[in-house]
């Protein structure tokens, strides 16, 4: 975008991811990048909640600007949706003020992010820098002390809410799975993990990172009357060797 003479520089735009849950898996460039930030955004739900912002919140400074992005977190919430351009309308006017701004994003901001709509539509106009985080996958992996792969396995990372054939047809192919958002999905996840032979030793995941974090194995996840949250992952390997730590 073009500059006059008597306009400051555009801010940065920064997508910082901010682990799943566990402020201590934040690396020490998001903790920079955060402070250094005039600005720091966030995805909320309609009633202002945010998990991203709790994980982070020791690390504001009281003259910082904080601002909610409120976004559905639905499958129903598509790339085209208003809520993304509404929010980039936010942040711009921020970057046209000169200020930066750090849109801190739970777990990696390029994994399965709402930051990626938003990139999309301001990366073109303005500075961008990423600063990766960790993300459920691997935190989960470390819960329960077990590979996700290994030598020449391949890995298929998909969301549970995508239709069953298509799981069905990805999960077929390779050694190992992670099955992420599985909530009301356990049991459509667990019939196409037993039909690819990926069921034996697969784990429950749920909130890792976070104080309620648990860890079960998927058997016993069904056996629960209530289901899992959304926020449960399900590691599963075609061997079945690694089982679930005691």
């Amino acid at each position: 975008m073009a500059v006059t003479p008597d306009a400051p520089a555009p801010g940065a735009l920064h997508g910082v991811g901010v682990g799943p849950g566990d402020p201590e898996l934040l690396t020490l460039r998001a903790v920079r990048v955060i402070d250094d930030a005039a600005v720091i955004a966030y995805p909320a739900t309609s009633q202002g909640e945010s998990m991203a912002l709790g994980i982070v919140e020791a690390f504001l400074r009281d003259e910082q600007t904080q601002v909610p992005l409120p976004l559905m977190f639905s499958p129903a919430q598509t790339p085209d949706d208003p809520a993304y351009d509404r929010a980039a309308e936010v942040i711009a006017g921020h970057l046209d003020a000169g200020r930066d701004v750090a849109v801190i994003c739970q777990g990696d901001p390029l994994f399965h992010g709402s930051f990626i709509y938003l990139l999309e539509r301001l990366g073109g106009r303005y500075a961008v820098e990423i600063t990766p985080g960790v993300s459920s996958v691997m935190a989960c992996a470390a819960a329960v002390a077990r590979p996700i792969a290994h030598g020449m396995e391949t890995l298929a990372v998909v969301p549970a809410t995508a239709p069953e054939e298509r799981l069905a047809r990805v999960l077929a192919e390779t050694d190992a799975a992670v099955v992420m958002k599985v909530g009301r999905h356990l049991g459509k996840v667990a019939r196409v993990l037993a039909a690819a032979g990926l069921a034996d030793g697969a784990v429950c995941v749920t909130r890792v990172g976070h104080p309620d974090q648990v860890v079960r194995p998927l058997t016993e996840a069904l056996a629960r009357p209530d289901g899992v949250p959304y926020f449960t992952v399900v590691l599963a390997r075609r061997d079945g060797t690694a089982e679930a730590a005691a």
